[in-house]
């Protein structure tokens, strides 16, 4: 029986939250309350990570106006300011080692940092081309493995920016129109957080001057269901609380296994396994039915019989065509029973030798001597 599925338990122990939105819309602000908050309910269980430091992964120089926040709450911040993709795999990794919360502000800058690099160091002035994505994927990619498996909490800010469609107005032409709001970073990013965060700005006049300002937090997505949809007003800890408590804060982390591969698709050469096998079979038959006509020569009667037989005990049919439809393995294997019986050692190709250019003469000064009429 398979070990690959195992009796389910919340192994989900640590928070990975996105928080988006556009300028001045609280995405700072929503993540250090997150975190202070977060660090205090470690601390309420007496949880070792909660009397560790919060690291701020900064970009926009936003730890200086939180500090203040984290000093009233007696809690360490440490701060890096840095743009640098290589960085914030670094950050991740010292933050799992020694930090209660990792705060990432902001995720888009490290995405824009690499995509801007790689064009330049490419050469690409007229933007990057379609065989680009695939590196700059699998580079990202490699933060993505570490944000859902690192025994972290990982709050990440990233700039808004608005998704298009086409669709077809009135008159039957098509209009690009916005069809909503995503996290500005590769494609895929926003897919990794447990919980997706959604932060606005809103203002009124006040009747008789000035203006009342207040943020929204919309929940965009919510794995464990509890506040999925909600709408909080200037939003404290206590509104994520039911998703931070859906955790198993203390216990233990599996994100995915990352270890597991697909060699087993692969030939050693990188070719598709089955293309290989589907090649390699077409030339055993070859051989199989080159060998029996070595030993059996002719057309007649008596050798069809012979041959017929020889398949018969091999192969467990007469039929050639049902013969071809074997898989590689069982091809191979009669194949071999096929070299015992006929060639009395098992099957073996052995690769014939290269032929050596013949040495050239060499003239007394030890060089190779040239002919007189090449000379000529």
């Amino acid at each position: 029986m398979s070990n690959l599925f195992q009796r389910a338990t919340n192994t989900q122990a640590y928070l990975k939250a996105g928080i988006m939105g556009f300028a001045g819309d609280g995405k700072t602000y929503t993540a250090t309350e997150i975190a202070i908050g977060l660090v205090e309910l470690m601390r309420q269980r007496k949880l070792a990570e909660g009397d560790r430091p919060v690291m701020f992964l900064d970009t926009e120089t936003g730890s200086d106006w939180v500090k203040p926040r984290f000093d009233a709450a007696s809690i360490e911040l440490f701060t890096a300011k840095t743009r640098a993709f290589v960085d914030l795999l670094a950050a991740v990794r010292e933050a799992e080692s020694a930090g209660s919360v990792l705060l990432i502000d902001s995720i888009s800058h490290f995405w824009r940092n690499i995509t801007e690099e790689y064009a330049k160091r490419k050469n690409r002035k007229r933007g990057l081309e379609f065989q680009d994505w695939a590196w700059l994927k699998a580079e990202w990619g490699k933060f993505t493995d570490l944000f859902v498996n690192s025994r972290c909490h990982i709050i990440m800010c990233g700039r808004a920016g608005y998704e298009y469609d086409f669709f077809e107005n009135e008159s039957g032409k098509k209009e690009l129109t916005k069809t909503g709001v995503k996290m500005r970073a590769e494609t895929e990013t926003g897919y990794e957080p447990s919980i997706l965060i959604l932060m606005e700005k809103s203002q009124e006049l006040i009747e008789g001057g000035g203006t009342r300002v207040w943020r929204t937090a919309t929940i965009m997505k919510d794995r464990s269901t509890r506040i999925d949809g909600k709408t909080f007003h200037n939003p404290t800890f206590k509104d994520f609380l039911p998703h931070i408590e859906f955790l198993n804060l203390g216990g233990e982390h599996v994100g995915v296994d990352t270890t597991r591969d697909n060699a087993e698709l692969f030939a050693e050469d990188g070719e598709p396994k089955w293309q290989k096998e589907r090649r390699m079979k077409e030339i055993a038959l070859d051989e199989i039915g080159e060998i029996i006509g070595k030993h059996y020569p002719g057309s007649s009667a008596e050798a069809k019989r012979t041959k017929g037989d020889l398949l018969e005990e091999i192969f467990g049919s007469r039929s050639w065509e049902r013969i071809k439809t074997f898989d590689w393995p069982t091809i191979s294997d009669c194949r071999n029973a096929l070299w015992l019986k006929l060639e009395k050692k098992p099957y073996e190709w052995v690769r014939p030798p290269i032929a050596e250019e013949p040495p050239q003469d060499e003239g007394e000064d030890g060089t190779n001597a040239i002919p007189e009429a090449e000379a000529a």
